[in-house]
């Protein structure tokens, strides 16, 4: 499990509202689902980014998410609305509620996954619960950063800044991601993501977080997909509805449970 101290976990829900301000994703969610109100619930909603136009183009949303510092940027950008509801949880160890029309697992999520449990056990375990939490004839609905070549993203010893900037308390950060390495048999990549943060008070906090992560198949995948009782209805390597391909960057899954 990560464990950021509580002011960096802070500056990162204010820099991912600052940074993450891209709406192909969910366009072409919203194109996927269709208009007619559904029930669905999001694993790792984080600060709503997703969650919140999906309640406002009329769905019955629940998000899960066990990042408190995310969780309540929610409430200010759903005022009025009240198909929207929210909970921390730890979506691995904790349950989920039934009877959702569309389970989503977007944002890449599937890969950056931030659990005790071994990685590729708990991709595996999404999906079997996403599998519980729905309606016979549900959806899950899987957004994954994904390449024919995982080499070619994550051996990369070098450093690279992912965030920088000034949170809403005026605290200054840096987060940086180096080290990263590929095993081409096992599939996991490691790296270090690595904190600094100047303080309005003059303090200096760095914390350096190792992680460990599984660069799923598409094999993969579709053999979790499978043996949860889903069966794959849609399939795009982008949101401009391509194919995957050498040239795309993602797997976009919808698939039914029967």
């Amino acid at each position: 499990m990560y464990k950021e101290e509580a002011i960096i976990s802070k500056w990162i829900a204010d820099m991912y509202e600052k940074d993450e301000t891209d709406t192909n994703d969910v366009e072409f969610l919203l194109s996927v689902i269709g208009s007619k109100p559904k029930h669905i619930l999001e694993i790792a909603c984080g600060s709503g980014r997703i969650l919140v136009p999906l309640a406002k183009a009329g769905h019955i949303v629940t998000g899960l998410d066990f990042d408190p510092f995310m969780l309540s940027k929610i409430e200010s950008k759903s005022e009025g609305l009240s198909n929207i509801f929210w909970r921390k949880a730890d979506v691995i160890d904790d349950e989920w509620d039934n009877d959702y029309d569309i389970v989503v697992i977007a944002g890449n999520f599937l890969f950056n996954i931030i659990s005790g449990t071994d990685y590729e056990k708990a991709q595996k375990l999404l999906i079997e619960k996403s599998a519980k939490s729905l309606v016979s004839g549900g959806s899950i609905y899987i957004d994954y950063g994904y390449t024919l070549h995982p080499e070619s993203w994550y051996d990369d010893p070098g450093e690279r800044v992912i965030w920088q900037g000034i949170d809403s308390d005026g605290n200054t950060g840096k987060m940086m991601l180096f080290g990263s390495t590929f095993d081409k048999e096992t599939r996991i990549v490691n790296s270090t993501r690595r904190f600094e943060i100047q303080c309005v008070s003059g303090e200096i906090i760095k914390q350096d977080i190792n992680t460990v992560k599984h660069f799923a198949t598409l094999e993969q995948i579709y053999s979790w997909l499978a043996s949860a009782g889903f069966v794959i209805e849609e399939e795009y390597g982008d949101y401009n509805s391509n194919p995957i391909s050498e040239t795309t960057s993602r797997a976009i899954i919808s698939a039914k449970k029967i």
